[in-house]
């Protein structure tokens, strides 16, 4: 969708491209690489997309008529390379080579799907999963669809947990100069995105007046995690008949008395104070 408003309004087309920055992965952009994907495996790498869990390789994903991946919880995986690669190892930091390092295979730490034609998509970080209902979910993928509200000018989209089980999805949204959060509108805009699954609507939503980044200009997803939905008046949560209403002070504590019910209370943080 960026790609396409920037081919728009520059004329220019951006193409995408992957590679682990310690050498461990490439992907290689072909002529028919379809909308969406990045390309395919290069010739020195034998990359697979499995369960972190297991390892086994996921199914390959399905599109529907609109191109809406349909199998997300099958397809999604880490991208792993199976061959040999020309990383060695972290200086002096055998924890980091061990998670980087399992089983002979090099895990890259990102999450992408497969087509049935082997080109791949990226679906976010694996920090970045959220399971929401036993379902998993990829922040990258809700942010894509977000970002097409033109009230928007950044997204972030992380999780929050569940008092029951499982996480929530949560989105951070930095508006544009001079617009407004409508909620009404929102909630509208949701509804009309073909692709946005049932369970990839945000059950809560922060305006902040800038993205927060880390030192490298990235999204600090860390902090956002951590302030969660205890992160001030300036955010809102869906009902049960999917209308966005302020989250206050009074919704809080019928929150945090959900999580002691369920005994998951030692999933708030102390520190995520109100703001």
């Amino acid at each position: 969708m960026d790609a396409a408003r920037f081919l728009d309004r520059f004329g220019v087309r951006l193409v995408e491209g992957y590679g682990s920055s310690e050498g461990g992965a490439a992907i290689q952009r072909t002529p028919d690489t379809p909308a969406g994907a990045i390309g395919r495996a290069s010739d020195r790498d034998d990359l697979a997309v499995v369960d972190p869990r297991t390892g086994r390789e996921r199914v390959a994903a399905v599109f529907d008529e609109g191109g809406k991946l349909v199998n997300g919880a099958a397809s999604i995986g880490e991208l792993v390379n199976r061959g040999q690669t020309p990383f060695e190892g972290y200086w002096r930091n055998e924890e980091a080579d061990a998670a980087r390092l399992r089983g002979g295979w090099y895990w890259t730490g990102d999450l992408f799907f497969r087509d049935p034609d082997g080109f791949l998509y990226f679906a976010g970080r694996t920090e970045d999963r959220l399971r929401v209902d036993s379902e998993n979910l990829a922040a990258a993928m809700i942010e894509n669809i977000l970002a097409r509200w033109t009230d928007a000018a950044a997204v972030a989209v992380y999780a929050v947990p569940d008092p029951v089980a499982g996480d929530q999805v949560m989105a951070a949204l930095a508006l544009r100069e001079g617009a407004g959060f409508d909620p009404a509108a929102f909630a509208a805009f949701l509804r009309d995105q073909p692709d946005l699954g049932t369970k990839m609507a945000p059950r809560f939503v922060r305006i902040v007046r800038a993205m927060p980044v880390t030192a490298t200009n990235k999204v600090h997803r860390a902090r956002l995690r951590l302030e969660g939905f205890r992160s001030g008046p300036a955010t809102w949560w869906r009902d049960p008949e999917g209308a966005y209403v302020p989250f206050g002070e009074e919704q809080l504590a019928a929150l945090t008395g959900e999580f002691e019910a369920h005994g998951r209370s030692g999933l708030l943080s102390s520190d995520a104070g109100r703001a």
